[in-house]
């Protein structure tokens, strides 16, 4: 196979293997949002991108959809970043009488700066509770990076609900249309900042936002050991044969000197009857260890043969140099899921090894890159099906286990600040988040530098 088919071919697989388990991961975030009632404006496989298709679900409002870097996935899910401040509110209320203003009149209307205006509006957009207006007369479009000149309501029912919350009926009388003035509820626009808070991820409980957390590597973990149990249960697994039966003869072994080869079946062994692999590999051990030459006796294409062995003619070191031939065996179901939680657990394991300073250099030397696994994939695929769903259930074990790692802005990190949160019974400011995330990024960086320099060692510049 030439470089360039050989590149082709890992690119492939390993987009293939790679953005399913991450538009899996997403699903699990994306799943479990909607169970709870929190808006999610977006969920792509591939990585964000101005060109990409998409459909809008009637349902529930979401844009789903396929982008050209298909490199993983992702959704937004309303309230995950920013926090809504003392200008939220009135902004609501503003937007809400007018349906449509410029963010300058905003800002002179509540005597702020425009950037402090943005701010809160950037938190409004995210919860989707305001949407801007780009003037396509005046050369706006979605696809600047500066906001544009006005924002606007967003699409409600009688009830104010949008299309991203369940139940919304946009038939009903009173139901407005992007960009036109609504009313407010009973309790002004502080009732509907709170109504609007309850739609996102900060305005759930703790159980919600943690298990929504979860819900992407757990999905991950229950992919990986579904794929094990269920290839080791339809496939098999190899095992040692207890028969007599050769599997394999070492170079220069006592075997080899002797003429036995694979495929043999050894019926004696110094004159004694032997019926299985144990009970042979007992008496050959003994044989040996008395160094004294003895009689092999086996069958071969229905040819019944006789060999000497002299303990002393090769250096052996006790052994006769054999090794078994090997049986498929179908675990049952319990066995299999019970191979998936091993394979879990020893996951698990060597993860957990990155926090002991003594075994970390080992892990990061034996961990490996998008390079790595691109080039695992592609062979795998080569190699059959059955082998290709065994790594792709591997990655996907260490996906979800090391998205648990407690380093934002990992899936763990983020946990991690839940459950600070709830201990000091106050929320982290935005800020230090952010701080902290950058850290985390930082780390997360440098290790994956480090692999990405092996595996282009080992599988590039080495292979």
């Amino acid at each position: 196979m030439s470089a360039l088919t050989s590149t082709a071919s890992a690119v492939f697989w390993g987009v293939i293997l790679l953005s399913s388990l991450v538009f899996v991961h997403e699903a699990g975030h994306y799943l479990a949002a909607r169970a709870f009632g929190m808006r999610v404006t977006e969920f792509f496989l591939g990585m964000p991108c101005r060109w990409r298709i998409s459909h809008k679900s009637a349902d529930h409002g979401t844009e789903v959809g396929v982008t050209p870097i298909l490199l993983g996935g992702y959704n937004r899910i309303c309230g995950m970043e920013g926090q809504a401040g003392n200008l939220a509110a009135p902004i609501l209320e503003l937007v809400a009488k007018a349906g449509r203003i410029e963010i300058s009149e905003l800002a002179s209307s509540l005597a702020a700066s425009e950037d402090e205006v943005c701010e809160q509006l950037s938190v409004l957009v995210d919860w989707a509770a305001l949407e801007p207006y780009y003037d396509e007369v005046a050369g706006e479009s979605p696809s600047q990076k500066r906001w544009p000149r006005s924002v606007q309501t967003v699409q409600r029912d009688a009830n104010l609900l949008t299309a991203f919350d369940s139940g919304h009926d946009f038939s009903l009388e009173g139901s407005t249309a992007a960009g036109e003035p609504h009313s407010l509820p009973q309790g002004g626009a502080a009732e509907l900042l709170d109504q609007e808070r309850s739609h996102t991820y900060q305005g759930k409980g703790f159980v919600a936002r943690v298990v929504t957390l979860v819900a992407g590597p757990l999905i991950n973990v229950i992919l990986g050991m579904a794929l094990i149990s269920g290839v080791l249960g339809i496939c098999g697994v190899s095992v040692p044969s207890s028969s007599t039966v050769i599997g394999a003869v070492e170079d220069a072994s006592l075997a080899q000197v002797a003429g036995i080869q694979a495929g043999d079946r050894i019926e004696s062994v110094a004159g004694t009857h032997v019926e299985s692999w144990t009970e042979m590999g007992q008496l050959l051990r003994s044989s040996i260890a008395a160094g004294q030459p003895f009689d092999v006796t086996y069958e071969r294409d229905g040819s019944r043969l006789s060999a000497s062995v002299d303990p002393a003619s090769v250096d052996n070191a006790g052994k006769f140099g054999i090794t078994a031939s090997a049986e498929v065996y179908h675990p049952t179901f319990l066995e299999s899921i019970s191979m998936g939680w091993r394979y879990f657990t020893s996951t698990v394991g060597y993860v957990a090894q990155l926090f002991q300073p003594a075994h970390t250099a080992e892990v990061v030397s034996q961990s490996t890159s998008i390079v790595g696994i691109s080039v695992m994939a592609s062979q795998a695929a080569q190699t059959g099906v059955e082998s290709f769903l065994l790594l792709m259930a591997a990655i996907s074990l260490s996906l979800g286990i090391m998205n648990l790692i407690p380093i934002p802005p990992l899936d763990g990190g983020k946990l991690l600040i839940e459950l600070v949160q709830l201990v000091i019974r106050r929320d982290i400011s935005p800020r230090v988040q952010g701080y902290l995330s950058y850290l985390g990024l930082a780390l997360a960086l440098v290790l994956f530098f480090a692999v990405l320099r092996q595996d282009i060692l080992r599988f590039v510049i080495g292979g």
